[in-house]
């Protein structure tokens, strides 16, 4: 379920892929009007990657692009960069994903479009940001982790680091960023009626996230290791343990009462003293207590004790869990004739907050006439922007 918070906002997303996707998914959750302007090729690219949903789109794009519009331009085009002129005039945000001075080449950089709407935030998200000298430079989640220091730390001491299971730049580096930029503008824009360009560079938002880490460095403390740090596996009460059917269970009691607990419903109150442990001959025993047991029989045992012991779930066991269902984190879209689709419902939970119902995502310029027809063209004149290759 939708809200109506950003109700009148309109957002203009020139984005492709996941970090824009997500930023705008988020505001149009929040109920803003969302207009995907994707190219005359093959517009988001994430359309057709994954499998297959019912109405020919992945389960990626049904992710990311509920409660949308989409329209097809050609922004090479002399007349489609007039036509997003006349479109800023009209829309609130601007997020692009070009690299840097994508946009100024085309005449539509902030500063050139700001003349036609002093009040447009506008949201640049890029690999490395707008200036800098890898500013330019290509790059994907797993190369900024890596220069964030994120990929360097993650994984166990003795082997290579892992590749985390999610994009964290791409989304808690890149699109989180962008929707907590835009948001403040919005704010910002009531008492000045100003616009905003905000320069958002998932390295940057990467960085930001290693700030206990980096920070603690700066002041002098211990560098770092992978797989040694207390919240990383280094430390007994915090880590990942195998069961004794080879599956896996999280243990996280970093507080006194979280870890006394464990030590007395594990009949191992020999270990109290020994929270913060790094003695391998005391990661052994609290192993061997894993590995005597499944995961279910563990998860059984601690069910209703006051610590922090969770099973580590597969994708399908995190669509079916009590709490995870009950939060409707799974969400059903109807198709019209057809069967629900099931995706990801929205983080956020307003409920103070007036509601919409969810919309589905759109197909590639299911909206292009629509929004054209706002913009006062008429029929004649959107067959012949059609026929010249200027929309789809």
């Amino acid at each position: 379920m939708a809200f109506k918070l950003l109700d009148g906002i309109k957002v203009l997303d020139f984005t492709r892929l996941l970090p824009g996707g997500y930023a705008t998914l988020l505001l149009a959750d929040l109920g803003a009007q969302v207009l995907k302007v994707e190219d005359l090729a093959q517009g988001d690219y994430i359309r057709d990657m994954g499998p297959k949903v019912t109405d020919g789109n992945s389960a990626y794009f049904w992710a990311l692009n509920r409660n949308k519009e989409s329209m097809r331009l050609n922004i090479k085009h002399r007349e489609g960069q007039e036509i997003v002129r006349r479109l800023v005039k009209h829309y609130d945000v601007l997020v692009e994903g070009f690299r840097p001075g994508v946009m100024e080449r085309l005449g539509l950089g902030y500063e050139g479009l700001k003349e036609f709407n002093p009040g447009l935030i506008y949201c640049s998200l890029t690999g490395y940001g707008a200036d800098g000298p890898y500013r330019s430079r290509a790059g994907h989640d797993i190369n900024y982790i890596s220069l964030a220091g994120i990929l360097g730390l993650t994984g166990p001491a003795d082997a290579p680091p892992v590749i985390p299971g999610i994009q964290v730049a791409d989304m808690a580096g890149g699109g989180l960023p962008a929707a907590v930029g835009i948001l403040a503008a919005l704010v910002g824009r009531r008492s000045t009626g100003r616009g905003q360009y905000i320069d958002v560079a998932m390295l940057d938002g990467a960085v930001s996230l290693m700030g206990l880490y980096l920070g603690a460095r700066l002041a002098g403390g211990e560098k770092p290791a992978r797989g040694k740090t207390s919240l990383g596996g280094g430390r007994v009460s915090y880590g990942v343990y195998r069961t004794r059917d080879d599956r896996f269970v999280s243990l996280g009691c970093v507080e006194p009462k979280f870890w006394e607990v464990f030590c007395r419903v594990a009949g191992r109150e020999d270990l109290l003293d020994h929270r913060f442990s790094t003695d391998e001959t005391i990661f052994a025993v609290v192993r061997e207590f894993f590995g005597t047991r499944t995961r279910d029989e563990i998860i059984d045992l601690f069910q209703g004790a006051d610590s922090c012991v969770e099973p580590v779930l597969d994708v399908d066991e995190v669509l079916t869990h009590p709490q995870v269902i009950h939060r409707e984190m799974v969400l059903e879209i109807s198709l019209p004739g057809e069967s629900p689709v099931r995706t990801i419902g929205p983080p956020l939970k307003l409920p103070l907050a007036e509601t919409r119902n969810d919309t589905l995502p759109p197909a590639a310029g299911e909206h292009t006439g629509k929004t054209l027809a706002l913009l006062g063209f008429d029929e004649e004149t959107v067959i012949s922007l059609r026929e010249r290759g200027v929309v789809a």
